[in-house]
């Protein structure tokens, strides 16, 4: 057989399995859109127990027929936390009257250190309607999981360690359904306009 035969039987088969490949990829890729269609919206949020910068029981109850805005940190940290609940505050500025409608809700990941008392001294630095929540360890790992939230303990000293986290704003509707996620770097002024069209939407 000569070579050319060979090269041209070689080309032929790969183009049949690179379009076998491609055929296997693009069926995976729409029966992966195609479940994520039935599936409805994101599995984010949920129940909990926690208490509150008061020291208040509260459950995901209390604050029904509200929307929420969710975001998790802890006390000790030197930049993000801070950060977003700045972000926070003028988002909730520049929203305006309809902001009267929303309850942020500032969770800690390290509730060891985070208690009431230190969650109270930390909120007040920022909008008056944010709420602090701590609560145990199993609550916490209970509300992080809900919200599939990643924590982790960074570093072995006791007292002077660092926390690492996902960091990310969820928005909530009144029945505590997930509709929207960002981050502090975000535009306030767009994202204050696309809650504020979630809120009109939901009348």
């Amino acid at each position: 057989m000569k070579a050319s035969t060979i090269i041209i039987i070689l080309l032929i088969f790969v183009s049949l399995f690179s379009g076998y490949i491609f055929q296997m990829t693009q069926g995976e890729f729409l029966q992966s859109k195609q479940s994520q269609s039935n599936s409805g919206t994101a599995a984010i949020g949920g129940a909990f127990t926690l208490t509150d910068h008061h020291g208040k029981t509260v459950t995901e109850k209390d604050f029904a027929g509200k929307y929420m805005l969710v975001f998790f940190g802890f006390t000790f940290c030197p930049d993000v936390c801070p950060t977003t609940l700045s972000f926070v505050s003028q988002l909730l500025d520049e929203i305006g009257e309809p902001a009267k409608q929303i309850t942020p809700l500032f969770i800690t990941i390290d509730p060891a250190r985070d208690t009431a008392e230190m969650m109270a001294s930390y909120v007040e630095n920022f909008h008056p309607s944010i709420v602090g929540l701590t609560g145990t360890d199993e609550q916490i790992a209970a509300v992080t999981k809900a919200y599939k939230v990643y924590y982790a303990k960074a570093g072995n000293d006791k007292k002077n360690y660092t926390m690492d986290h996902s960091a990310y704003i969820y928005f909530m509707d009144t029945d505590g359904n997930f509709l929207t996620h960002f981050t502090h770097d975000a535009d306030i002024k767009t994202i204050a306009n696309k809650l504020k069209h979630y809120m009109e939407e939901d009348k």
